[in-house]
């Protein structure tokens, strides 16, 4: 893509890749007017390294380049993997900001990550570069004008989006399980679980 337009940016560890991702990614995309959203996949999670395995992000960026394949408006992006090492949102939007100058960034967020926004490496890097888009998710809510908000401070946006209870962590589970994934998972990112032989050892 090339500047200047209007950029969804849409990290994550993508470990599998769902349709609830691509749900927020068209839902913010077709609100907000967005030439395009990049699911940018994470190298290294920091915030998930030593917590459980991670599958190899060659492996995560492959499914999302199966699921995103033929979607209008939606692209895989390996910017983190490239760059190397433990993955931070702050380096990502300000590569995107040098490549793509004059570009309007918007950051894509479920409510549950918006309420720990707090938590997150070098916000204050981030919060001018970018206007920050909460999708609602289920049983999560956030009060935008409650005095402790993790919202103040930031030009934000709220995007409704169907509520599907999908997690990746239960998707890894049923694929161990040999429980069906059809309809959960993009059909491509299915074919490429079941040819690499992905998450079969993981429950």
């Amino acid at each position: 893509m090339s500047g200047p337009g209007r950029l969804g940016i849409l990290g994550g560890t993508f470990d599998p890749v769902h349709v609830g991702h691509l749900v927020a990614a068209v839902n913010a995309r077709y609100e907000l007017s967005l030439d395009r959203v990049l699911l940018v996949v994470a190298n290294e999670p920091w915030q998930k390294v030593g917590m459980r395995p991670v599958t190899p992000a060659a492996d995560r960026l492959g499914l999302v380049e199966a699921a995103v394949e033929g979607v209008d408006g939606l692209e895989a992006s390996g910017i983190e993997i490239e760059r190397g090492g433990p993955s931070y949102t702050a380096d990502t939007v300000a590569a995107l900001a040098e490549q793509l100058p004059g570009t309007e960034l918007y950051l894509i967020v479920g409510a549950d990550a918006a309420a720990g926004l707090d938590g997150w490496e070098r916000l204050e890097e981030v919060r001018p570069k970018v206007v920050l888009v909460v999708v609602n998710r289920p049983g999560t809510t956030i009060d935008a004008s409650a005095p402790a908000s993790p919202l103040k401070g930031w030009d934000y946006r709220m995007v409704e989006v169907p509520a599907l209870e999908i997690s990746s962590t239960e998707l890894r589970d049923r694929v161990a399980a040999g429980r069906p994934l059809d309809f959960l998972v993009p059909m491509p990112a299915i074919r490429q679980i079941r040819e690499h032989g992905l998450y079969r050892g993981t429950r």
